[in-house]
């Protein structure tokens, strides 16, 4: 048989199974791949074992169960004003990768490029390609002795005729930086005018600290107007292996969402979906959710706070960068690997999130994890 030619010919496993697997092997706390170590509420799951016994395991409709539906949008129009259509403008979906992967399916040409703010999930490029696209990639800006930002005067002057869409994550994976106020009027001033699209990728909407807010495009009506907004149930809630998200877009823009989606998954797990329309009634556990994760960050912080790394600003989401050049001369995956092996912590690479592996000595830790946990990874450390 004819040899298959890849699609994805750069791609092989991704860092998070590698180290994750590194961690395996030598024993190591993994703070590494982004997912919590501690249960969700237990009421989540009593909610989802309500409705497999009431009768909610067969197909659900396609764009998601309407009770959950009619949950987001309430949740949205709540927090941040913009009120959606439940039955035109907000559809379920199995993750937020699913979510990203699709939108970009459904919108972006061959030859069409898609603006890409590196440092990168590592989702955004693989979709791109396999809708045939052109990733055009623009670094955030590094300060020497502070956080990450976006450069908005280069992601101006890396458009073209030719641009289709522009991918923001806030708040950042993997840097932990969020967009304020000044960030999205800046955004406003770059696409008015222009038929450009968003994708905005807001997994960690509810991981803001110090009291500053989200800055979801869905506040912005002239930013809501061409933007697909993915978010992560798994994230909220701690349940990152149900895989369950959404996205929330115009009526036009989910037309052609749904079109992709229904031939890619089809439908989402029905009593999950259910069980969480249930638990949304309740805003509490999503409203805690930024003090939750702050007290663990500042935990986190406080124990290296007296070591050789540096603590780049972490203003959002479950992640922690730090420098280590007072450590180690090693590259960020030479440095990954032997804090692994070595010192039996595991840690993320900050240049995998970058096409060309852009090397800064940034590596990022997940502090979502339970407090025992994170005495533990910090008591090693704390060695280094």
């Amino acid at each position: 048989m004819k040899q298959l030619t890849s699609r994805l010919p750069h791609v092989g496993t991704t860092i998070f199974s590698r180290m994750s697997a590194l961690a395996a092997q030598y024993g190591a706390v993994n703070l590494g791949q982004g997912f919590p170590d501690f249960a969700c509420d237990p009421k989540l799951v009593d909610m989802v074992t309500v409705a497999m016994r009431e009768g909610f395991n067969q197909y659900p409709t396609g764009v998601g169960a309407l009770e959950l539906r009619q949950a987001i949008a309430e949740k949205i129009a709540r927090i941040y004003g913009h009120r959606y259509d439940v039955n035109t403008e907000i559809t379920v979906t199995p993750g937020a990768t699913e979510a990203l992967t699709t939108a970009i399916l459904c919108s972006v040409h061959p030859g069409d490029e898609v603006i890409v703010i590196e440092p990168a999930y590592d989702s955004y490029l693989p979709a791109i390609e396999l809708a045939g696209g052109v990733p055009v990639l623009v670094q955030m800006e590094v300060a020497k002795h502070g956080g990450f930002s976006v450069p908005w005067s280069r992601v101006e002057a890396a458009i073209t005729q030719s641009t289709r869409m522009i991918i923001i994550n806030t708040p950042h994976n993997p840097t932990g930086s969020v967009l304020r106020a000044s960030d999205l009027a800046a955004l406003v001033e770059i696409v008015r005018d222009t038929d450009i699209l968003i994708l905005s990728d807001e997994v960690y909407e509810h991981m803001v600290y110090d009291g500053e807010r989200h800055e979801s495009m869905c506040r912005y009506p002239e930013l809501a107007e061409r933007s697909f907004i993915v978010s992560s149930f798994g994230k909220t809630y701690h349940v990152t292996g149900w895989k369950v998200g959404y996205v929330a877009a115009p009526a036009a823009l989910t037309t052609e969402f749904r079109k992709v989606h229904q031939y890619n998954v089809f439908s989402v797990n029905t009593p999950m979906q259910h069980g969480i329309a249930s638990y949304m009634q309740d805003p509490v556990p999503y409203a805690a959710l930024p003090a939750f994760y702050q007290r663990k960050r500042d935990l986190f912080r406080k124990g290296l706070a007296n070591s050789r790394f540096e603590l780049l600003p972490a203003d959002g989401t479950y992640f922690q960068c730090v420098r280590y050049d007072r450590i180690s001369n090693q590259t960020e995956a030479e440095f990954a690997e032997w804090l692994t092996a070595e010192i039996k912590v595991a840690a993320i690479p900050v240049s995998a999130f970058y096409r060309d592996g852009k090397d800064s000595g940034i590596v990022r830790f997940c502090f979502a994890k339970k407090d025992e946990t994170l005495a533990l990874a910090l008591e090693r450390l704390a060695r280094v």
